[in-house]
């Protein structure tokens, strides 16, 4: 699967294989079975913000099948100033609704990566049709306000390359239900008007701005982090990395490397399993691939096809702490080979109630300007007991850090 062309795309004054520039992970999402359960271990434990709620109820025209469902409300979350880094929707309405892949392990809502601009964004979708890459649909959803277009990798995982999404301020209200009104279903026209001009043409509507979902926090804040009361003793800063187990590793890398444009960082045989890393930034990888032949082998849930994803917490300390805490509220928490995460040291795997596996850790390995990872024999040994304090690596604390304040 060849997707570089032979000429090169003006993006932003630099000339590029492509239209577009990868530039991080923006947000990820799951299609949940145990939905109270799972919303539950999402906001309670793991700390996430609910942004707004997304009610699929009116587009299912049979009553009684509507009703026949335990709830038709997904919702939006988020971790840091991000309208959503998370998004959790209920299985069972998605799997009815259809339009999405059948496969039953496929239990990822979206893969989302950020690009630089609007016109990234319609260029990519120009790109990929041209490449004749299936994909879903583009234009501009709410809650979230992002322009997106939405591709299908080999084995139907759905990812989304955005830009422009909402932002949630100091105090903690998305945007109004009136600034929903607006949607596009396919590619916009350019230029397209700034949201400061949206909000402007809103006020002179009357509309109250303040009149957005606003997060209602519901436990006691008695954990110091940091020197900040919070519900948990630890803080998600910031998630990913997204780890997939596919049908073709050879495949799926043709697409994540040729079509997207991710740079590979490392490959790693482990038990006879090649295993592939890959970044879009300066961290050793956002995604990894994996054969499907590993899961039964690591015993993990037939039931996904996600192998795990990424929640990274503020620090050694708060990693530690999280373990305690989320086994104390009776969360299955699993040791994983490190091997299988080449870049990060000290790591664990807390099961949500659907079974899906969610790393916690605090340190990702950085790649400089020559793109160079640090060689095996000179990474932190991870195994045994943890301590209880570390020594600093050369790039501990190093990449972009958490903005705002903790809670």
């Amino acid at each position: 699967m060849d997707g570089t062309a032979a000429r090169k795309f003006n993006v932003g004054g630099v000339l590029l294989d492509r239209p577009f520039k990868l530039r991080r992970l923006g947000h990820f999402g799951f299609n949940a079975v145990n939905f109270d359960a799972c919303m539950r271990f999402y906001t309670d434990l793991l700390g996430f913000s609910l942004s707004d709620p997304i009610d699929f109820g009116p587009r299912i025209e049979d009553e009684a099948v509507r009703e026949s469902f335990e709830t038709t409300v997904g919702w939006f979350m988020r971790h840091g100033g991000d309208h959503h880094s998370f998004v959790l929707f209920p299985k069972p309405v998605l799997d009815h609704m259809g339009g999405r892949s059948a496969k039953p392990d496929m239990t990822i809502n979206q893969i989302t990566w950020q690009v630089g601009s609007l016109r990234e964004v319609t260029g990519a979708e120009d790109w990929l049709r041209g490449l004749d890459n299936p994909i879903r649909r583009s234009g501009r959803d709410t809650p979230g306000s992002n322009w997106h277009v939405y591709p299908y990798d080999p084995d139907e995982h759905l990812n989304e390359l955005y830009y422009g999404i909402e932002q949630i301020g100091w105090d903690g209200l998305s945007k109004p239900g009136a600034l929903h009104e607006e949607k596009f279903v396919e590619q916009p026209g350019l230029p397209q008007i700034s949201e400061y001009a949206e909000v402007e043409r809103a006020r002179t509507h009357g509309t109250d701005l303040a009149s957005g979902y606003r997060h209602e926090q519901t436990l006691e804040a008695k954990y110091d982090v940091g020197g900040v009361l919070l519900p948990r003793p630890f803080k998600v800063v910031r998630i990913g990395p997204v780890r997939l187990f596919v049908g073709d590793v050879d495949e799926a890398l043709a697409f994540y490397r040729d079509r997207l444009g991710m740079t590979p960082t490392e490959e790693i045989a482990w038990n006879g399993h090649r295993c592939v890393f890959l970044r879009v930034n300066t961290e050793h990888h956002s995604l990894a691939l994996y054969p499907i032949a590993l899961r039964a082998e690591l015993g993990l849930s037939a039931h996904t096809s996600c192998m795990s994803f990424g929640a990274q917490v503020g620090d050694y300390a708060q990693l530690r702490a999280s373990v305690r805490f989320l086994e104390e509220n009776g969360v299955e928490v699993v040791r994983l080979p490190p091997e299988l995460s080449p870049g990060i040291d000290y790591s664990a795997f807390a099961i949500d109630p659907d079974g899906h596996a969610i790393q916690l850790y605090y340190y990702m390995e950085q790649i400089g300007w020559d793109g160079q990872p640090r060689k095996a024999s000179e990474r932190r040994q991870a195994g045994g007991d943890w301590p209880e304090a570390l020594d600093p690596l050369p790039d501990t604390f190093a990449g972009e850090p958490f903005l705002g304040p903790l809670g």
